[in-house]
């Protein structure tokens, strides 16, 4: 049995601590956009992520960052700007639910990323998760009742974007350290974030200082999470587990803003689940793998 199969239990585990956290930083963002520019809060996230990495990279030195895949690490880092900058904006002109919905359905992207950027094919049975978590999304969000904003649309920018991250990501924890791949990422978006948000400066209010810190420091450990999820699992069968972090999300949404979920949404979610538990069970199936799956993409394919 191969090293991803024997740890599948804890890459889910990892992935769905990350959708839990995900969760809790999307509602505090909620509740500090109407203080602050989302500019100023994407900044200020990443500032604060980097300044958590300080100690070990003084504690390690500068050779801890040497890397063979700086390429990778630029993708990885500017998809994971592009994703919670969109995500952001979302949140602040669609109800909760939606702006979660949108981002988590990144894993409808992935295989067709995979397949575009290096030619790999998802065995079949392996697109039964994501269609299945595809329907519940439908159901939970009802595009169809009034209508799809430009808002949803930069939603669904973020999951583009979150799929890119994912991809990157698992290519990377294949010879990457952790630190390293987190380090890089909160150095490459910061300097991204830091323009947007000299642009759309204004002062910080005194109580919106402590939830900007928790909403930092939630994000490093979503980050910590995200990558080891995708150390011990392919994204092919961790990325539908994204789905649970809308039902975590329309909790929030429920005790804080009285979002109440209708029948049809409650089926949805039920749907989400399923499909996360069937990527579970087909995961743990022993398939032959193409060698595209574990390479990482500046290498070339034996």
């Amino acid at each position: 049995m191969s090293t991803v199969s024997e740890n599948l239990s804890l890459g889910v585990l990892f992935a769905v601590g990350t959708s839990l956290c995900m969760s809790l930083a999307a509602a505090l963002i909620k509740y500090t956009s109407a203080m602050v520019s989302i500019e100023t809060i994407v900044f200020a996230q990443y500032l604060i992520c980097v300044s958590v990495m300080i100690p070990w990279l003084l504690r390690n030195g500068f050779s801890a960052l040497k890397t063979d895949y700086p390429g990778l690490h630029l993708v990885r880092g500017l998809s994971g700007w592009a994703c919670f900058y969109c995500y952001y904006l979302a949140l602040n002109y669609v109800p909760l639910v939606d702006a979660a919905l949108l981002r988590n359905s990144a894993p409808l992207c992935v295989p067709v990323l995979l397949l575009l950027w290096k030619g790999i094919k998802i065995p079949g049975p392996r697109w039964l998760p994501v269609l299945i978590g595809l329907a519940g999304v439908l159901l939970i969000l009802k595009p169809g009742s009034e209508g799809l904003s430009f808002w949803h649309l930069v939603g669904f920018g973020s999951a583009i974007a979150l799929a890119g991250s994912m991809v990157t990501t698992r290519f990377l924890t294949l010879t990457e350290p952790n630190n390293r791949i987190i380090f890089y990422y909160f150095a490459i978006s910061t300097l991204t974030a830091a323009p947007l948000a000299l642009i759309n400066w204004q002062p910080i209010p005194t109580e919106a200082w402590l939830p900007l810190l928790l909403i930092g420091l939630s994000i490093w450990l979503v980050m910590w999470l995200y990558t080891q999820a995708y150390r011990y699992a392919k994204a092919s069968v961790i990325s539908p587990l994204n789905y649970l972090g809308v039902v975590f999300t329309g909790f929030w949404g429920w005790v804080f803003w009285q979002q109440i979920p209708d029948d049809m949404a409650i089926i949805g979610t039920v749907l989400v689940f399923a499909g996360g538990l069937l990527a579970m069970y087909l995961g743990r199936e022993p398939q032959k793998e193409s060698v595209a799956d574990t390479t990482p993409p500046t290498e070339p394919k034996r």
